[in-house]
């Protein structure tokens, strides 16, 4: 009865959140509490709840400073000279212009908003695409590529992983640094032989660099006065080292971006009313992400504290042989990036994932392979050709494209980076063989 209950919780989570019937917060919140009363564990769901919001707590800090110091770098400019030399760069050959818009929206996307990612490398690289008649899906599926094989700490699908399984965010992404270059080796070969396929199609083998058009460099949405060039390198050199320490792993992943935030916020905006400005301009995306975190801490606390998870990991492992239970992880990672197309992010990383985690622990396995297994693909590769995301359609629209001509080029490509990936996690001994 325990484990049918617990089923019905996480299909009636899915169910709420694909129709559009409750927020992920609501769902996340309410679903968990309805299971409890229902098994007679209503008077302790509150005490379950704060235990999963405890565990999940330092993630959500690190996803809200995060937010706030790309948010602050960003208006700050510090892209807008790295968009510029891109630019310069690539001329006018068809091989060099896609290489380049994978390299300008991986940079981007840095800041782990495949919108923001959008919304900037499109409309930049679009001009040079329509001077030359270049296929314009091209255009929005390297761009899809490059921001897909991204799965950053701070990126959404990294940040529910290790929310929804309570495993450090590091402990995470650091086994995959090699995995993620061959994913982004994947994405500039397919990039250079798009562009060489364009040549040949265009008749532009002996095309150059010279003569190209002058293009206008979007702002970024930033507001008139807030750019401050001459502390690009400050800038800089404040963002890499952010980085590098995080991947080094002096310092929690929170406290990282909170003394890079507040660092950044006095080099750039000294006085007080500027800095609350800034504060105030990226507390929406801060908050909205913050609030599904904390949420979902409540709906794991409920579901593994109340023993959901462990008898929906028992009726599955009663019918799993042992023997397969070590392949979970590379079943999953040749699967996560299709599943994109049917799980949102919220359902598949707070609802399901922690089952099949569960599952493989019973078995024998590491929870971290699993959530290793699901960032190779879903809502990673996955999130710029789902349905069931807005990017996708931000992308096709500002591409100048049909919603089904890019999911139909894109997929091929996007897939093809996700099986690079479960490939390289098989050989660098993330998966067992």
């Amino acid at each position: 009865m325990l484990a049918l209950i617990g089923v019905v919780a996480i299909l009636a989570l899915t169910a709420a959140i694909l129709s559009n019937r409750a927020s992920p917060v609501a769902a996340l919140i309410l679903i968990p509490l309805a299971a409890a009363i229902a098994i007679g564990q209503g008077a302790q769901a509150p005490a379950l709840m704060v235990a999963g919001i405890g565990k999940i707590a330092p993630v959500a800090a690190m996803f809200v400073f995060a937010i706030l110091f790309f948010g602050v770098m960003t208006d700050a400019g510090l892209l807008d000279p790295i968009v510029r030399r891109i630019l310069k760069a690539v001329g006018r050959r068809p091989s060099r212009i896609t290489v380049g818009t994978a390299l300008l929206a991986l940079i981007i996307h840095l800041d782990g908003s495949g919108a923001v990612c959008f919304l900037v490398a499109i409309p930049a690289m679009r001009p040079l695409y329509d001077t030359l008649g270049m296929d314009r899906r091209i255009l929005a599926c390297v761009a899809s590529l490059a921001a897909g094989v991204n799965f950053l700490p701070w990126t959404g699908p990294t940040v529910r992983a290790a929310s929804a399984l309570h495993i450090p965010v590091l402990d995470i992404f650091k086994p995959m640094i090699g995995v993620q270059l061959a994913g982004l080796a994947f994405v500039f070969v397919a990039s250079w032989w798009l562009g060489k396929r364009e040549e040949k199609r265009l008749g532009l083998i002996e095309a150059t660099a010279d003569g190209a058009p002058a293009l206008d460099i979007p702002e970024h949405g930033a507001e008139p006065g807030l750019a401050r060039p001459r502390l690009f390198w400050l800038n800089l050199a404040l963002t890499l080292g952010a980085m590098s320490v995080l991947v080094a792993g002096v310092a929690p992943p929170a406290v990282v971006f909170m003394v890079a935030f507040a660092a950044a916020l006095l080099i750039n905006y000294p006085k007080v009313a500027d800095q609350r400005a800034r504060i105030d301009a990226h507390a929406r995306s801060a908050l909205l992400m913050a609030s599904v975190l904390i949420a979902a801490g409540a709906f794991t606390g409920v579901m593994g504290g109340a023993g959901f998870l462990k008898a929906m990991a028992d009726a599955a492992v009663a019918n799993v042989h042992p023997d397969s239970g070590r392949h979970i992880p590379f079943v999953l990672s040749l699967l996560a990036m299709p599943l994109s197309m049917v799980f949102d992010p919220d359902s598949f990383y707070f609802g399901v994932l922690p089952v099949i985690a569960e599952t493989h622990a019973r078995l024998g396995g590491a929870p971290v392979q699993v959530a290793q297994a699901a960032l190779v693909g879903q809502m990673t590769a996955g999130f710029p050709v789902s349905p069931l995301t807005p990017a996708t359609f931000l992308v096709a629209g500002l591409a100048g494209v049909e919603l089904s001509a890019h999911q139909k080029f894109a997929f091929p490509f996007l897939y093809g980076a996700s099986l690079v990936m479960a490939v390289a996690c098989l050989l660098l001994g993330l998966f067992p063989l």
